[in-house]
């Protein structure tokens, strides 16, 4: 595999990533009670409890899409 594949893998994954993090806090913002509808009737769960959750999440990924995606990503465009 050279750089170049590398490279364009890591940048459809920086896309692919960054566009479903983007969707995931559009959808926490506009539809945030209907989320919240849903998983309290699977789960038993208070609104702060699940919001701590949501955001925890949504900070979670953001971090390891920057640490494991975007980082080698512009390391390889440096390179090659």
């Amino acid at each position: 595999m050279d750089i170049q594949t590398l490279t364009t893998f890591f940048m459809w994954c920086t896309i692919l990533n960054v566009a479903l993090l983007l969707f995931s806090s559009l959808m926490c913002i506009c539809a945030g009670d209907w989320a919240y509808r849903i998983h309290s009737k699977l789960f038993s769960i208070s609104r702060e409890t699940f919001n701590i959750a949501i955001y925890s999440f949504i900070g979670l990924y953001k971090i390891l899409v920057i640490v494991f995606i975007l980082i080698p990503y512009i390391a390889l465009l440096i390179v090659a």
